[in-house]
């Protein structure tokens, strides 16, 4: 699917929308695709500001030193205490959207690009470190058999929807970024396989990682697993209250998370700003402008759902769960499958192959992954989004 979208914007060379009415035609039903993404990036773009807001906050909490010493009752407090805060979480969230706003509008390459070749090394390092250390506290081994043990008894439809939503946002499937970046790449100097693996491989792995950071320590510190997005707030503290030079760790540790966030929040605001600038025939800076107060005023809600607004119920979800939802679960998915079938009844594989084979050598699509791409992928997430629902 990466392979798919990514090709699809480097055969196409501009945005989404205007890339697959290149691909197609103006007025082709297939342009909902391009729809589907830019509505699923400014979507979680908006609530992704609110949590990178809570991740600046951290930073300069831990610079304070205001976990140190504290239980795990009482960093669920200032936890709690932080994102229940408006005025608090609009502040630093308004941050982090200036922050994205001065980065997208300096460009990839001379933006994001050159943060990204060192400090995501360094994340990565950072993490396994803290993955080591986390495993070695008692009682945190029992929550690696936690993670890492398999249940199969409570694998349903709807668990593999949430884990299709989680793969798509991860990678960026279906949220017009993939196409996005694809778009920018160079026909004759890309090796887009190899960057596709390179891609999913690191992404995974990096996943894997945060696991082995977070679920041991949660175990070890009595935290219940299924505390969604508040993970991060509760365990990490405790981590760098317990090693020596823990504050200065800390903050290093937030500091390169707030940029490894910084890096999906620029690939969703890039997606809307360029679709945003294409289609209405404007000039980047105004685009991002305008992208940057609209996404903004759409956080509010968001914001306002874990305080004042927390009694708002939309399908029984607060509208912060709802949003994320109706963007991860289903927008995704459905761009997702729209793009899957797109490949196999539009562009057809042989197209599909030969244009993601441009520029390779050793490792190559090669046709015996027809089926893969035609007939199964489809398939699959066809009878995942519709069982889901039913």
């Amino acid at each position: 699917m990466f392979y798919a979208e990514a090709g699809m914007g480097r055969k196409a060379q501009s945005g989404i929308i205007v890339g697959i009415r290149k691909l197609t035609k103006r007025g082709s039903p297939w342009v909902i695709i391009g729809w589907l993404g830019v509505l699923a990036a400014a979507l979680i773009s908006s609530y992704y500001f609110m949590i990178m807001g809570w991740i600046i906050d951290y930073f300069f909490k831990i610079a304070i030193g205001t976990f140190g010493g504290k239980t795990t009752s009482e960093i669920t407090s200032i936890y709690e205490n932080m994102v229940t805060n408006p005025w608090e979480v609009v502040i630093y969230s308004g941050i982090s959207a200036l922050i994205i706003a001065f980065i997208v509008s300096k460009g990839i390459k001379k933006g994001i690009e050159r943060f990204s070749r060192i400090i995501m090394p360094t994340l990565i390092i950072l993490l396994t470190v803290l993955a080591i250390f986390s495993l070695t506290i008692p009682g945190a081994i029992e929550g690696a058999i936690w993670y890492l043990k398999p249940d199969f008894s409570a694998i349903t439809f709807g668990t593999v929807l949430e884990a299709l939503g989680q793969a798509f946002f991860s990678v960026g499937i279906g949220l017009a970024a993939t196409f996005t970046y694809g778009s920018y790449l160079d026909k004759k100097n890309t090796n887009l396989v190899t960057d596709g693996m390179w891609v999913v491989s690191l992404d995974t792995f990096i996943a894997v990682i945060s696991g082995l950071v977070i679920f041991p320590a949660l175990f070890a510190f009595n935290i219940p697993p299924d505390s969604g997005e508040g993970l991060l707030f509760l365990t990490v503290p405790h981590l760098f209250d317990l090693i020596p030079f823990g504050t200065f760790f800390g903050l290093v540790f937030f500091f390169l998370v707030i940029i490894a966030g910084l890096t999906t929040g620029v690939g969703l605001v890039e997606a809307v700003v360029v679709n945003v600038a294409e289609v209405f025939n404007l000039k980047r800076q105004k685009s991002i402008i305008i992208t940057m107060i609209v996404l903004f005023l759409l956080a509010i809600p968001s914001i306002l759902s874990q305080g004042p607004w927390a009694h708002i119920k939309l399908l029984g979800m607060g509208i912060f769960e709802f949003i994320d939802y109706v963007s991860g679960n289903i927008l995704l998915t459905l761009g997702g499958l729209l793009i899957s079938l797109y490949v196999a009844f539009v562009w057809k594989f042989d197209n599909y192959m030969n244009e993601l084979n441009l520029n390779t050598n050793k490792v190559k699509i090669y046709p015996v992954l027809k089926p893969l791409i035609t007939i199964i992928i489809p398939v699959v997430i066809t009878i995942i989004f519709i069982t889901s629902f039913l």
